[in-house]
């Protein structure tokens, strides 16, 4: 379902908001809900990626680690 809005801009932004859209061979609303719809793709990509990095970081890494058994196996060379 599409909803109508209005929006504020600067008239010089508009003109060429006009010119860009009828050079694409579409409408300014057509323009701006494309840019709407591109920036809210790329927050959810990213909310995405970051709870996906968490879950990693929650879960760690097996490295192979094992802290020295006394103080003469950590200091022999």
């Amino acid at each position: 379902m599409k909803t109508n809005i209005t929006l504020k801009v600067d008239r010089d932004l508009l003109r060429r908001a006009r010119v860009l859209a009828a050079e694409k061979e579409t409408s300014v609303s057509a323009l701006v809900a494309e840019q709407l719809e591109k920036a809210v793709r790329e927050r959810e990509g990213y909310e995405q990626a970051k709870q996906r990095a968490l879950a990693r970081l929650k879960k760690g890494y097996r490295l192979g680690y094992r802290p020295p058994a006394s103080r003469d196996e950590l200091y022999e060379r």
